[in-house]
């Protein structure tokens, strides 16, 4: 079960203006599961996009960002899941032409206005058929209000659907700003395996946009871990439609409340994908202070998330601390002295001037280790930057769920 998140209602994810999805069952990897979902946008719906830094980057993600560079606009999301279409090589290239191709078709628009994605097992060659059949079968079944179907429909190895939703006013109009998710396991966003929609019924103007997905990733999807692996196909859209009835924004100090709510909206999906973390029974927060610029901080935040010997202790609930202290160490920074370096678990002093504080018990520790949502906070002591990462615990389900996975 996911740590200390509620599945959301369909009452609760708000439709947006300009936005339809259609979601059905392909039999893309499994039977009775849906798998295969279109979004339809409005003509004058401007969208961001960022995608995964892996080399290995799967045919969709090419296809995104060579439809996105020819600056035709985008009408529309092909997406399925079950199968990656990574490590497919050209015939996973025309695989994905051939869902934009087909998705256009049904929808009266050009291939180029549609961006596909895909998301599950890699090398294995994508039933181009059974998927194409689907897309058909999705734009002729468009809602508004299927935004809970289509969290739904892009989901792998989640436990539960991933969606919310946030609203703000604007000139005196109510604007919708409604995302989901999808993503459990293989998350090491550089961009997190992940995808993640957002779209508003706010006007933003199209020189504001540009950037805009970077920045929320960066203080989102770009700040969570569950086992510091990096997909093929992580992709991060933010769409804006333009038909909540305001001028469009032209600079965020017009509308900090707007740059909130998506920003909102961002960081609940990120940390719902930590949440439902394959396997994981905590919630972790790594707060980094005191480094001398943003690299450091990332640097040993990252070290003390991605550590086996940390995340197995937090399952355990077993305060073997000092496990924190030798990632802080080799996290990379040559000249940090350790003696200036502090350490708290929650409220809990752990360690400070090299070693454990007289302050601290192993039975303090605990108590805090046994909590699903636990904080590591930790003062370099070189600086005043700061940064935060959220991550989970490794469990025996997650080498379970992993070692399963495509049987």
């Amino acid at each position: 079960m996911p740590v200390l998140l509620p599945s959301p209602h369909a009452s609760d994810v708000l439709p947006v203006k300009g936005v339809r999805w259609g979601v059905v069952q392909a039999g893309v990897k499994k039977v009775n599961r849906k798998d295969v979902s279109v979004c339809a946008l409005d003509a004058g719906t401007v969208v961001d996009a960022v995608f995964t830094q892996n080399r290995f980057c799967a045919a969709p993600v090419r296809v995104c960002q060579q439809h996105i560079a020819a600056g035709l606009g985008v009408r529309a999301l092909a997406i399925n899941t079950g199968n990656a279409n990574a490590g497919t090589g050209a015939a996973g290239f025309l695989h994905a032409l051939s869902m934009t191709q087909t998705a256009a078709s049904a929808l009266g628009i050009t291939s180029e206005q549609v961006l596909p994605f895909s998301t599950g097992v890699i090398l294995e060659p994508l039933p181009i058929d059974r998927v194409n059949a689907g897309i058909a079968a999705a734009c002729a079944s468009l809602q508004s209000d299927a935004w809970l179907d289509a969290a739904i429909g892009i989901m792998t190895t989640d436990t539960q659907p991933k969606a919310v939703s946030r609203q703000c006013v604007i000139d005196g109009h109510t604007v919708t700003v409604t995302g989901i998710a999808k993503g459990a396991g293989m998350i090491r966003p550089n961009m997190a395996t992940m995808l993640g929609f957002v779209a508003t019924d706010a006007a933003i103007a199209p020189a504001l946009m540009q950037g805009l997905a970077q920045r929320m990733a960066d203080q989102s999807f770009n700040r969570v871990t569950v086992d510091g692996d990096t997909s093929t196909n992580d992709s991060f859209v933010v769409m804006a439609t333009g038909q909540a009835g305001h001028q469009p924004v032209t600079n965020w100090a017009e509308a900090p409340a707007l740059l909130e709510a998506l920003l909102a909206v961002s960081q609940f999906l990120a940390h719902a994908i930590v949440r439902d973390g394959e396997g994981a029974t905590k919630f972790i927060t790594i707060r980094v202070a005191g480094g001398a610029n943003t690299e450091e901080c990332l640097k040993v935040a990252y070290a003390v998330a991605h550590s086996p010997l940390v995340k197995t202790a937090f399952f355990a609930s077993d305060p073997n601390l000092g496990r924190i202290l030798a990632a802080i160490g080799y996290a990379g920074i040559a000249d940090l002295h350790v003696d200036h370096v502090n350490v708290h678990l929650d409220d809990v002093h752990v360690a400070s001037n090299g070693g454990i504080h007289p302050s601290y018990t192993e039975a303090s520790g605990a108590l805090v280790m046994a909590k699903p949502e636990i904080t590591i906070g930790i003062d370099l002591g070189r600086g005043s930057c700061a940064e935060t990462v959220w991550t989970c615990d490794f469990s025996h389900d997650y080498v379970t769920i992993n070692a399963d996975y495509r049987s």
